[in-house]
């Protein structure tokens, strides 16, 4: 049985890195280099290189996943219940809401 071709692109070839940052540069290459580097920036042609485009906005703490602590606790019958009718993910919403009490009163010890 002969295997499917896939109808996506075919993958590029994979270069080790070992590859790409030991292989040493040609002399003509080693030449352009030292021409470039004694060229004022403002003689440099820029023209063939990409537009700047303005990365995404970063998500500070997207991937930041803090340690889960299980505990026991006290809560009033009518606290909790009030959580739980807020729906399946109660516990979660009661992090959130002490959390942000934390942050909005830190420590003062």
């Amino acid at each position: 049985m002969t295997k499917k071709k896939s109808a996506s692109s075919r993958r590029e070839r994979r270069v080790p890195a070992s590859v790409l940052f030991t292989t040493r540069i040609s002399e003509r290459e080693r030449r352009e280099l030292g021409r470039l580097k004694r060229m004022p920036d403002a003689q440099i042609d820029f023209s063939d290189t990409p537009e700047r485009v303005q990365p995404p906005e970063v998500e500070v703490g997207r991937f930041y996943r803090p340690i889960k602590q299980l505990v026991s606790i006290r809560v009033d019958a009518d606290v909790l219940a009030w959580f739980r009718s807020r729906g399946k993910k109660y516990q979660t919403y009661m992090n959130e809401v002490l959390r942000r009490e934390m942050q909005t009163h830190p420590r003062t010890r």
